[in-house]
């Protein structure tokens, strides 16, 4: 069984736009993170790491994966492990 998250066209780019990087979070990982999210954490840190093209957020997707990873944090068997 293929457990590959089938990914729309408009999110398999190697860089996404702000609004392309909320849906490919929820997507990927079942992180909801608004744009306006995104948008705050940009000025004030804490969110992923993006580069700016002409005023343009571009995240690349393999910073999108990392902060996700991190944001979830790390897996355990039980209550007492957290």
């Amino acid at each position: 069984m293929n457990t590959e998250i089938s990914l729309p066209p408009a999110l398999r780019k190697p860089r996404l736009r702000r609004w392309e990087a909320s849906q490919y979070l929820e997507i990927k990982h079942g992180l909801k993170v608004a744009a306006a999210t995104l948008a705050k954490m940009a000025s004030t840190g804490g969110g992923p790491a993006y580069h700016s093209a002409n005023r343009t957020p571009l995240y690349p997707v393999s910073e999108l994966d990392i902060w996700a990873e991190k944001r979830l944090g790390k897996l355990v068997h039980s209550t007492s492990e957290a």
